[in-house]
């Protein structure tokens, strides 16, 4: 191991509120290879224009490779700051790569890993706030596949003045995920638990407009920890903006955006194209039906503005079909911005007989049918709730009808957000929806991201008080769980990293929650290229050990109608029981998710039957995780099962 010895640096330079770029004299650092010239010395001597190389002549070093930094004291770490060398070049930029921390330089623990992109920019990598004495960066890949070298140029350590170790009752927040794309966008793909994100026609910003046919991908796959990257052009869609529903067979349809009338699915490998719609669109919503076919209604920001009224795609002839019983016009809000904004982001529920309930974000609900040539019928107003652009709406129990909604503001930006948080319960299509006003929030929230949790518990992430594009100012650090049984709401440990607007937060199949994104504004200081997974309470054992959590060792089927009975055998003794559908999110919508609580009709030893509701409005078509959970809490990892169209 080759070492340095720091000089003197300059007092620290302020970053965020909780991270500070630590002063780096003394420090010492080792890696595993270096090149005559490029020594480890030039990450920590101030000057961009040199550069750490590994070996290259007379052989190449092989990778992975590392380099270990000795801060020569305890500090209370928080982040690592990367700037890949600046000469021009690209060789040894990092691709795939760990972050790790130790106190004794023998022990390390991860904080920290994923993917960088490859170009010159700097890569920085927030985490959970942990006191160590070393920091270590470790390369699994160069970033180009152009040869087993490492290279930087400098290397920052960001640290905290404080420190207070988070307890395990209000949840845990995981090492981070580092992504080559901020991204706007999530879903996570039925059975494998993968989780695919997209940005824009670049990896880092949006724009281009109309016509740049291309999409920046990555997928995240929890199994390995890495992070894979793919640049989609052969659909021609530049999918930032988008609608997105996942499909009666579980596949991500995405639908408008930039290029605002064309579709895109995911199949599990690839992106095909789908007939484009025949009204283009972006930020529009769309939503799934119980016949298995997909509405969609509103998206002036792209295509035009104003008469963005419904559609309908038939999955059975893969055809858009307009809806002019569907108007837009009632579910409008009344934005300081106009149309280009009122009909944003709407919040639907695929429900009982094709039909679809509009929830939000105006103040006026809405019933549409999206069968023949469509209908509109008011559902009434949300209590006293004003509109609540860029809030969320979340159905946590759809047997009884409820849906949460939470948070959002009068104007889609420059404008207060609300604490506000109304139970609505809906029945027969067409009647109007009961709304109770519950317990607000303790922080005022918009652009935030909402999560049904198994036990039926609603995960509130992230948003700010002063909804701002592109702005962390009044970012809510602190997550919030709501509990339908009390009606309140209770926070939970802080990220450290802002989720705003283009973020999203998403359930996995092991009951943990993936938050991520935000930004997507070029060389803006809100890029949020990553992801943290939060471990909820329900996992921890009261003294923070982690709990012995119930096994679903086999499900009697994995595709099945409504009504059907299922027969899911534990390795335990089990008390409750709930189907959860997979999700989607971007712009702080999710129209997948929702809950299904379910009660065994019999039981035998730890052999329980279920049985699914008759209705297709409840348990829409797609795939759905099936959780069972102890008498403590503490739910299985899922299994998957697929709801077949009626």
């Amino acid at each position: 191991m080759w070492r340095y010895f720091a000089p003197a640096l300059v007092a620290f330079v302020s970053l965020v509120a909780t991270q500070t770029v630590t002063d780096r004299t003394g420090w010492t650092v080792s890696v595993d290879s270096f090149q005559t010239g490029n020594e480890a010395a030039r990450v920590l001597d101030g000057n961009t224009g040199t550069l750490w190389h590994t070996q290259w002549t007379p052989t190449n070093a092989a990778l992975p490779h590392s380099i270990t930094i000795d801060m020569k004291k305890t500090v209370n770490v928080n982040g690592l700051r990367y700037l890949p060398r600046q000469d021009g070049t690209k060789n040894g930029n990092i691709g795939q790569h760990t972050i790790e921390i130790s106190l004794d330089g023998t022990t390390f623990t991860k904080v920290a890993s994923g993917t960088y992109l490859d170009d010159s920019s700097l890569k920085s990598t927030p985490f959970t706030t942990t006191p160590a004495r070393y920091v270590r960066l470790s390369a699994q890949t160069e970033a180009g596949g152009r040869g087993p070298w490492t290279s930087a140029a400098e290397i920052n350590v960001l640290s905290s003045a404080t420190y207070t170790k988070p307890a395990t009752s209000g949840g845990i927040w995981g090492s981070t995920i580092d992504f080559p794309i901020v991204p706007a966008a999530a879903a996570v793909l039925p059975g494998s638990g993968q989780v695919l994100m997209w940005s824009s026609y670049k990896p880092l910003d949006f724009g281009g407009g109309s016509g740049s046919g291309t999409t920046y991908t990555a997928i995240y796959d929890p199994a390995t920890g890495t992070v894979s990257q793919r640049i989609v052009t052969n659909t021609q869609h530049d999918m930032f903006c988008p609608g997105i529903s996942l499909d009666a067979t579980g596949r991500p349809f995405v639908t408008g955006g930039n290029d605002a009338a064309e579709l895109s699915i995911y199949d599990g490998a690839n992106w095909i194209a789908g007939p484009n719609m025949k009204i283009a669109r972006g930020y529009q919503s769309s939503a799934t039906l119980s016949n298995g076919n997909i509405f969609t209604i509103g998206g002036s920001w792209s295509g035009g503005s104003g008469n963005k009224n419904g559609e309908v795609w038939n999955a059975a002839t893969n055809t858009w079909s307009l809806l002019p019983g569907c108007p837009v016009a009632p579910m409008l809000t009344a934005d300081a911005q106009g149309v280009f904004r009122s009909d944003n982001h709407a919040w639907l529920f695929g429900w009982k007989t094709g039909s679809v309930f509009q929830a939000g974000p105006s103040k006026a609900m809405n019933w549409y049918t999206a069968t023949g040539t469509g209908a509109q019928k008011s559902a009434g107003l949300r209590g006293t709730d004003p509109d609540a652009m860029n809030g969320n709406a979340i159905m946590y129990d759809a047997v009884n009808g409820k849906i949460l909604t939470v948070g959002g503001a009068p104007n889609y930006q420059d404008n207060p957000a609300t604490k506000n948080a109304r139970v609505i319960t809906i029945g027969s299509p067409g009647t109007a929806a009961s709304v109770a006003t519950v317990a607000s929030m303790a922080y005022a929230r918009a652009f935030h991201n909402s999560v049904v949790m198994p036990d039926g518990k609603v995960l509130v992430v992230g948003g700010e008080a002063y909804p701002v594009p592109f702005s962390d100012d009044t970012a809510a650090l602190t997550p919030e769980l709501y509990n339908p049984t009390s009606s309140s709401f209770t926070s939970v440990n802080p990220m450290s990293v802002a989720r705003t607007y283009h973020s999203w937060a998403l359930l996995m199949p092991d009951a943990t929650v993936i938050a991520g994104g935000g930004g997507l504004c070029g060389g803006c200081n809100t890029n949020h290229p990553n992801a943290q997974i939060y471990t909820p309470a329900y996992l921890f054992n009261a003294d923070g050990s982690r709990a012995s959590r119930p096994t679903i060792n086999s499900i009697s089927a994995t595709s099945v109608a409504q009504g059907a009975t299922i027969t899911v055998s534990t390795n335990t003794a089990v008390t409750s029981f709930s189907l959860v559908r997979y999700g989607s999110g971007t712009h702080s919508v999710n129209t997948d998710q929702r809950r299904v609580p379910l009660t065994p009709t019999a039981t035998s030893g730890t052999t329980y039957t279920l049985t699914l509701p008759n209705d297709a409005g409840i348990v829409l078509p797609g795939a759905w995780m099936v959780f069972v959970m102890n008498a403590q809490g503490v739910p299985s990892v899922a299994k998957t099962i697929t709801v077949r169209p009626a």
